[in-house]
């Protein structure tokens, strides 16, 4: 028998063996059988010098890889916005009723790392996690120890799909008992660490799998429902978790709520709630989505878990903008999975308020994965002392301003607060300057004197130098060069980043964005109040605190440095000849030649600026298949409306 050919039947047949093992976890042959025929492929593959690339024995895992690439994804991979009461639910049934008549899916939350497998022709060709939603990590060393998911599958076009990876309870339980010298403190970050560990090999010990729930991208003949999304996940061969339900009301949704709630903790699966989305996607269409979430969709978050324990001491952090946050520092407490020994409040009000005394039990919380909160005391002992209110501040020891509830150092330049807008700056929404953590600034503060932004592009490889010659602890060569190529990669920074970077007071992502239109710093810094007020996202306060920022003398001479420096901040040039050139285009309804994505991707090559909802400013709707409420009220506007053939003429012309 042929080489290639025997080779060819021994995929298919471990493949399809794999798939009944680990995904319909039903095998029908037993392992020495599936190990006698998988010793076969590896000694054809090794004779033949050919490995078919969607052989099983590609999912071993290579050597250990030195850094995760990043990776730009098709589509953007949204988070969820959450609800945790029936009221913030009946809200989102509303907002769905307005777009029109919808059926919704719920399915369970799982609570582990996301990530997206991308094909081509039929064949897996990358994995990535999900990142800032747009740009994520390549994990696909990692991935491929994973055997949950298939190498190859019948759709020819281009694909994107999401899934979940977890670490089920019980494998977490036996790996612990295997590695009592190390064990794993929860499943979501055994889960996250198992596939963002540089080594697969530690990947593929962990076991971690993948429960696929959604299609992000198509290039052709993309589905128009939930359902029909997750029927192509089960044909194609992914493992989806087998709670999926399909309700024609907000009752029936709310009844699958307490249906998920009630059986969640007697599941191997990590979970923290239920995910319910609008099945139809016409009508996912019109709802768009914000800058962070889907309209169309929400995550209801079950009541956090609660615990009891001593607070041990209170100290202060100080913030970028000097506030003063109390944190209590508590006797170690099981909860949600985690050893708690610290848990925050507010400010100092709502420290008073809730009654909070060192030596007190209180009642702790945590959820979504945060730092706990604490919720009020539960009871004092003879020796509970207040906690006193900070006059000093206490790095810094200058003087404490009250405003409301919170407290502020006064001095712009206390080492903390300089550290976190340090940190701020470094994050990866901002500049991005991997692996400048807040424990690395803070060396850097103590060590070479950085105390601004631009002090980070003087930095030489001798600046990490002791007297002696040795590098700072922690700080090997390796680290040092990752680190200033890092900082130098981070000069090109495109312009709506640089802005919510240097930390102007009230200006976040989105506010960002809408001033980067106009071009440069420089314009952004020239505008007048009344100028700003106009912005959507820019309200009277905020445009005061850009006024502010612009007429400060230092905040000027450190544009000047960073500009000094080479850090650039740059905006795509519009494109002021193509066929969208200065319309602002909404699209409503499904298209049948292509993903609302990639519509909006060459909308906005063509120079056009997308929105998410018909306004005053738009200027073209374009209407797909079953066009909604978009649609009608464009006409009632006058707004001009095409149709998707005359859309494809316009990308054509």
């Amino acid at each position: 028998m042929n080489a290639n050919f025997r080779m060819r039947e021994l995929c298919d047949i471990l493949n399809r063996w794999a798939y009944e093992y680990y995904v319909l976890d039903d095998p029908s042959v037993p392992d020495r059988e599936y190990d006698r025929l998988y010793d076969e492929l590896v000694s054809l593959e090794r004779e033949t010098g050919i490995r078919l690339p969607d052989s099983p024995t590609r999912r071993v895992g290579g050597e250990p890889i030195k850094g995760f690439d990043r990776h730009t994804h098709i589509a953007r991979l949204y988070s969820l916005d959450k609800a945790v009461s029936e009221d913030e639910m009946r809200a989102f049934f509303t907002r769905v009723e307005k777009a029109g008549k919808a059926t919704y899916t719920v399915e369970y939350k799982y609570d582990g790392l996301t990530v997206c497998l991308t094909y081509e022709n039929g064949l897996f060709v990358r994995a990535t996690t999900r990142g800032n939603g747009t740009e994520g990590e390549d994990v696909t060393a990692q991935v491929l120890t994973v055997p949950s998911f298939p190498l190859s599958v019948s759709y020819r076009g281009t694909l994107e799909v999401r899934g979940e990876a977890v670490i089920r309870l019980s494998v977490l339980d036996r790996y612990n008992a295997a590695h009592p010298e190390e064990p794993l403190k929860n499943a979501r970050n055994a889960a996250a660490g198992a596939v963002r560990n540089l080594d697969p090999a530690v990947t593929k010990s962990r076991s971690p799998e993948i429960l696929f729930y959604d299609i992000n991208y198509m290039s052709e003949q993309p589905v128009s429902s939930q359902t029909e999304a997750m029927e192509f996940l089960k044909r194609e061969g992914f493992k989806v978790f087998p709670y999926f339900k399909v309700a024609s009301s907000p009752e029936e949704v709310l009844g699958f709520i307490d249906e998920i709630e009630a059986e969640r903790k007697t599941l191997d699966v990590l979970t923290d709630g239920a995910v319910i989305k609008v099945n139809e996607e016409g009508i996912r269409s019109d709802m768009g989505a914000t800058d962070k979430f889907p309209r169309w969709a929400i995550a209801y978050k079950f009541e956090a878990e609660e615990a009891e324990t001593t607070v041990k001491r209170v100290f202060w952090q100080v913030g970028r903008t000097g506030k003063l946050t109390p944190l209590a520092e508590v006797a170690p407490v099981e909860l949600a999975g985690a050893t708690v020994r610290r848990a925050t409040l507010n400010n100092y009000g709502d420290l008073t308020r809730k009654d909070v005394k060192i030596g007190s039990k209180v009642l702790i919380r945590r959820s979504n994965e945060v730092i706990p909160e604490i919720i009020r005391a539960v009871s004092h002992v003879e020796g509970s002392v207040p906690v006193e209110k900070p006059t000093l501040c206490p790095f810094c020891k200058s003087a404490v301003k009250e405003t409301g509830a919170n407290l502020f150092c006064s001095n712009p330049d206390c080492p903390p607060r300089v550290v976190q807008k340090l940190t701020h700056y470094c994050s990866k929404n901002a500049a991005d300057v991997e692996g400048m953590s807040e424990a690395t600034l803070t060396i850097l503060y103590d060590k070479c004197n950085v105390r601004r932004f631009s002090d980070l592009y003087r930095l030489t490889r001798d600046d990490f130098r002791n007297a002696d010659g040795t590098s700072f602890e922690h700080f090997g060569d390796k680290k040092v060069s990752n680190l200033l190529t890092a900082v130098e990669k981070s000069k090109h920074i495109p312009l709506d980043r640089f802005l919510y970077a240097i930390g102007i007071g009230g200006i976040g992502r989105v506010a960002a964005r809408d001033l980067a239109r106009f071009g440069s710093v420089e314009a952004v810094g020239a505008l007048t109040l009344e100028e700003l007020v106009a912005i959507e996202n820019v309200g009277e306060v905020t445009a005061r605190s850009i006024l502010a920022y612009f007429a400060d003398g230092e905040n000027r001479a450190e544009l000047d440095r960073l500009s000094a420096q080479g850090v650039v901040p740059y905006v795509g040039a519009p494109n002021t000849d193509g066929a969208f050139a200065g319309e602002n285009v909404v699209l409503t309804g499904g298209l049948s030649s292509m993903s609302r994505p990639e519509a909006q991707k060459r909308i906005e090559a063509l120079g056009g600026v997308c929105q998410s909802s018909v306004g005053a400013k738009t200027t073209l709707v374009i209407a797909g298949e079953k066009a909604g409420s978009k649609l009608d009220k464009a006409k009632a506007l006058g707004i001009r409306i095409v149709d998707e053939e005359t859309f494809l003429s316009m990308l054509e012309s």
